[in-house]
């Protein structure tokens, strides 16, 4: 063969989904280039012919599947450079390109089989280190696949999708779907694209189903078979319709007349349903995460996938006005303007040509920026409280919604009340019940309350990185930054110094860890996960246990528990004198146990932690540190022993042991971590 790339046509024996899509509009758009001559597509013996007018398709082989991609592809390729648009590539080929459209597989394992999760999990890591470039659809998903994969940001080539295809449908040659709204009552209706995978997140259809239908609207949900939910599902919901999987020419007939397309996913590479239904003249209800803001700019209403109320709001809102679904097809029209396969296609030509190109940066528009309350709980340290939030006020590249100190005394915020957007709240003493109280006084529309200890300095970029991976990650619930130096360890840091120290650090390189159970200095939570969910108070003593006991009982519930670097900051340890360590040691052996009969902590975990925490104490009970008071922790694990051995199991007993105690933080320890 002549050619001097060739194309992984793996993806025309595959069934057309989103991906699959993706390349062979991309192929066609590079059929139609005046270079396509020096392009051969390789495929397996049983693919179709796609009848493209300069590209050569040659299928053969004894393979198929990945044994083809991985066995027989490489060798066909020889020494010429291949192009992979299907997110797979032949792991022993260096010289390629490849496109990962997301990095779903470990954002939301749970919609993927685990033979699925297997082989995506041993085989993109190693193409994003062995190929000559890797590229995506969105800004998004090159976020997303930063975290997951090896694989810098900066190196990512953005080629998107194109609209161009849905312009050639014809509702003329539809048959299904006038059948379809043929048999129904000729009632407005929006319309869905239905799957399985949970991170589609088409439940959210079935709850504000009865809503709907208040509101005289249908449910059209099209794709992912008639078998989508289970027939109880749809008990009570005569409003919903399933049409099953529809031709092209289907979809455009019901694009055509839906009061608009609804788009809940809590995740997504691109979102192409999106610019279809845009390029249709259809009005679009999107989900405000991941790459869907990128992919909508100023064309879409959006909402919370987890906020139902937004959705109905919207159906109502272009139910009563035809001024706004005009606006917004116009809008729409507009929009997909930026996004062309042809376009994508010269990209590509340009990365073969020189897989270190630097393409022109495609644009992304303003992302909506969550509502953040910051709240810091303390307790007689109005100076220490005072400087760290003036500090982080002033700092903070994006300043929050609200601040919040949640404290026992109003003199414990010092003179914090006179500045603007901060908000004293006044409760019982102890961390969780003042951590609770500034839950319970979180304004309407909060999406997202970060916890900061009080003597906790945050790099300007805090709660910007936050925001961005609740962002991009809709199914992270826990997030937790990272900690230059911790003065909990030694004797301390003062304000000046853990200012010069986050001024002086680098931006740690990226590490992405999870799970990981979070660290209260500083720490932020999805609120609509949240629910009903509070710091347990029973736990008066060692916030780190109590930390991790909340975020284990949002776990629970299938949220993701994450700790990234691009958020740091330095955790000052600030102490007020030596202090008695007997409540402490009695914490930290009953505390877990406590947790281990909830199901918030594990076996493992809980003897591991007992074990670290007693055998440090009594080794070090003679050369204690100047700053730990091992003696006294020592005491307080035998008077907890002894008490769990007498069956008693109470947490809340250690603010009463030791009198000669005096806490540094309301409710909190002294302790290395």
């Amino acid at each position: 063969m002549s050619a001097s790339y060739v194309v992984n046509g793996r993806f025309l024996t595959q069934s057309v989904t989103g991906v699959q899509r993706y390349a062979r509009n991309v192929v066609s758009a590079i059929d139609a280039l005046h270079d396509a001559q020096k392009f051969v597509v390789l495929a397996p013996k049983k693919a179709e012919d796609p009848g493209y007018t300069r590209l050569r398709v040659v299928a053969e082989g004894a393979l198929t599947g990945h044994a083809w991609e991985q066995v027989e592809l490489p060798l066909r390729v020889g020494g010429r450079r291949l192009l992979n648009l299907c997110n797979t590539a032949p792991a022993i080929k260096s010289d390629q390109i490849v496109c990962i459209h997301d990095a779903n597989i470990f954002a939301a394992p749970g919609s993927y089989s685990p033979a699925f999760r297997a082989v995506y999990h041993n085989l993109q890591p190693l193409l994003a280190r062995r190929s000559a470039r890797i590229a995506t659809v969105s800004h998004a998903a090159a976020r997303q696949i930063s975290r997951h994969l090896p694989v810098q940001l900066s190196s990512i080539a953005i080629l998107p999708n194109g609209h161009e295809h849905a312009l050639s449908w014809s509702p003329n040659r539809a048959t299904k779907a006038p059948e379809l709204l043929a048999l129904r009552e000729q009632r407005p209706f929006v319309l869905a694209l239905g799957s399985r995978a949970r991170h589609k997140n088409i439940s959210l259809l079935m709850e504000i189903a009865p809503e709907l239908d208040e509101l005289g609207v249908d449910v059209i949900i099209a794709g992912g078979g008639d078998g989508i939910f289970a027939p109880e599902a749809l008990h009570g919901r005569s409003n919903v319709h399933l049409c099953g999987r529809v031709s092209d020419d289907d979809l455009a007939y019901l694009l055509d007349r839906a009061l608009c397309l609804v788009f809940p996913s809590l995740t997504e590479g691109f979102g192409l349903p999106i610019l279809e239904a845009m390029a249709r003249g259809c009005p679009v209800i999107s989900s405000n995460s991941a790459s869907m803001p990128e992919v909508c700019g100023d064309a879409a209403l959006q909402a919370s996938p987890f906020d139902p109320f937004q959705w109905i709001g919207h159906v109502r809102a272009l139910l009563e006005s035809k001024d706004l679904r005009d606006e917004l097809a116009g809008r729409g029209s507009e929009n997909i303007r930026r996004f062309s396969w042809s376009q994508t296609a010269e990209g590509y030509m340009d990365l073969l040509a020189a897989p270190a190109a630097a393409l022109p940066a495609h644009a992304q528009p303003p992302s909506p920026t969550p509502r953040i309350a910051a709240v810091f709980a303390t307790r007689g340290r109005p100076a220490i409280v005072e400087a760290t939030v003036r500090h982080f006020l002033a700092t903070q590249s994006l300043a929050p919604d609200s601040v919040v100190i949640s404290c026992v005394d109003p003199a414990d915020a010092g003179n914090l009340a006179a500045l603007l957007g901060v908000t004293i709240v006044k409760g019982p003493p102890g961390l969780a019940a003042q951590r609770n109280t500034a839950i319970a006084s979180l304004r309407p529309g909060t999406e997202i309350v970060a916890f900061f200890d009080d003597d906790f300095v945050a790099d300007p970029n805090w709660l910007a990185a936050a925001a961005r991976v609740f962002r991009d990650e809709s199914q992270v619930v826990g997030f937790t930054g990272h900690v230059v130096a911790d003065g909990i360890k030694g004797p301390g840091i003062s304000f000046d110094e853990a200012v010069r120290l986050v001024s002086a650090a680098s931006e740690p390189k990226g590490e992405w860890t999870e799970p990981y159970s979070p660290y209260g200095c500083n720490m932020a939570f999805r609120v609509a996960a949240i629910g009903d969910v509070r710091f347990d108070e029973r736990l008066v003593l060692y916030g780190w246990l109590e930390d991790r006991d909340f975020a284990a009982a949002l776990a629970r519930r299938g949220g993701r528990l994450i700790k990234w670097s691009h958020a740091y900051g330095v955790h000052m340890g600030v102490k007020s004198g030596r202090v008695s360590g007997e409540r402490l040691g009695y914490s930290q052996v009953v505390n877990p146990i406590y947790m281990l009969g909830k199901g918030t902590m594990s076996l493992i975990k809980v003897v591991d932690h007992i074990f670290r925490n007693t055998a440090s104490n009594f080794a070090r009970m003679l050369w204690p540190e100047p700053f730990v008071d091992r003696r006294g922790r020592a005491k307080g694990n035998l008077i907890a022993l002894a008490d769990v051995l007498r069956g008693r199991l109470e947490p809340e007993r250690a603010a009463a042991i030791g009198s000669r105690t005096t806490t540094t933080k309301p409710g909190r320890r002294q302790e290395t971590r």
